[in-house]
């Protein structure tokens, strides 16, 4: 089953109980890969318990993923 299946499915379900629809497949896919990414942006400088706040280097994201995702979603 794919989504499209699952979606025709769940919009069935909601007009037999008389509930609004569910969103189409993908609709919110960039709004919650922007999330995603912002959520990594401020919890990867923050130091675990193991290791010592003063001796953590934090790794850069590999620069070629930043430059994809931005040529893809057309941001800066």
């Amino acid at each position: 089953m794919n989504a499209l299946h699952q979606h025709l499915l769940d919009s069935a379900r909601a007009a037999h109980h008389g509930e609004p629809a569910p969103p189409l497949p993908g609709t919110h896919d960039l709004a919650t890969l922007r999330a995603a990414l912002t959520h990594h942006r401020e919890t990867r400088h923050r130091p675990t318990r193991d290791r010592d706040a003063h001796h953590y280097e934090p790794r850069r994201p590999a620069a070629g993923l930043r430059h994809r995702l931005r040529d893809w979603f057309g941001r800066p």
